[in-house]
C-alpha cells in the first residue's frame, strides 16, 4: 500500500449550524461583480456574462458562531478590502446543471468575506495578470458556520449588510443579484464539474472599502444572523 512522501494536508471542514458534523471543503469559487451597484463603483455596467476566480481551500478561515473571529492583516498591502457574501454550500454536482435543478444542489448557506489587496490586484489587471495574489491569499476567506438549507430554506432575497467599527458600509438585498444562485450554479457547471463539497461565494454588494489592524468587521444575511471578524 502506498504512503505519502509527506504529511497529507487535513481536508478542510467547516462547522453546520445544528450538527457536530463538519462540511468537507472541495473547492472554494468566487463570482466577480455580481450586483449591479458594485460593478458600477468598479467602473462597469451590464449584465455581461458571469466571471469566476478561485480561491484555496486553506484560505478559509472558520469563524465559531457567536464568537468574533480573527485574521491578520496580509503582507505586501495597504489597501485591504472588505467584501460581504453569501456563500453556498453544495451537497451534490453535476455538469450543465438545468437552472430548475440547481437548487437542489445547495446543501446550505453561510456568511462569508472574500477579503483583497486591492492594490495588489488593480496593478494585475492593469498588467492585464491574474488575481491570485490579490484575491487567494492566507486568511483571505472568513466564513461563519454553514446553515443547512432544508432548515432555513432557499435564499434569494433579504438582507445583506456589513458594519466596520459600528459603521454601515454596505447595505442591499440578496435579490439584487445579477445573475441569481441557481443561474450562477448553472453558469459555473458548464464550465466545471461541480462536486459535493464546493462553495461559491456569490459576489459583494456596492460600499467596499479598506480596514485597517484594529477594525472591527460585521457582517448580516437575512435568514442567518450575524457573523464579527477582527483584523490583527
Amino acid at each position: 500500500m502506498s504512503t505519502y512522501v509527506i504529511p497529507a494536508s487535513p481536508v478542510v471542514g467547516l462547522p453546520i449550524v445544528g450538527s457536530s458534523d463538519l462540511f468537507p471543503v472541495r473547492r472554494v469559487y468566487c463570482v466577480g461583480r455580481n450586483y449591479a451597484e458594485h460593478a458600477k463603483e468598479m467602473g462597469f455596467t451590464g449584465r455581461e456574462d458571469p466571471f469566476f476566480f478561485c480561491k484555496p481551500a486553506d484560505a478559509l478561515v472558520a469563524v465559531p458562531s457567536g464568537k468574533p473571529g480573527h485574521i491578520k492583516y496580509p503582507s505586501k498591502t495597504a489597501n485591504l478590502h472588505y467584501e460581504m457574501e453569501l456563500v453556498v454550500a453544495l451537497g451534490k454536482g453535476g455538469v450543465d446543471i438545468p437552472v430548475e435543478q440547481a437548487n437542489d444542489c445547495i446543501f446550505g448557506y453561510a456568511l462569508g468575506l472574500d477579503m483583497t489587496r486591492r492594490d495588489l490586484q488593480n496593478e494585475c489587471k492593469k498588467q492585464g495578470r491574474p488575481w491570485e495574489i490579490g484575491k487567494a491569499f492566507d486568511e483571505s476567506g472568513p466564513i461563519g458556520p454553514i446553515h443547512p438549507r432544508d432548515v432555513v430554506g432557499t435564499l434569494d432575497k433579504g438582507a445583506i449588510t456589513l458594519q466596520v467599527n459600528g459603521v454601515q458600509r454596505q447595505s442591499s438585498d440578496l435579490s439584487q443579484m445579477i445573475w441569481a444562485v441557481p443561474e450562477t450554479i448553472t453558469y459555473l457547471s458548464g464550465l466545471f464539474e461541480l462536486k459535493a463539497g464546493d462553495l461559491i461565494f456569490t459576489g459583494t454588494p456596492e460600499g467596499v472599502g479598506a480596514v485597517v489592524k484594529g477594525d472591527k468587521m460585521v457582517g448580516h444575511i437575512a435568514g442567518l444572523g450575524d457573523f464579527e471578524v477582527c483584523v490583527s
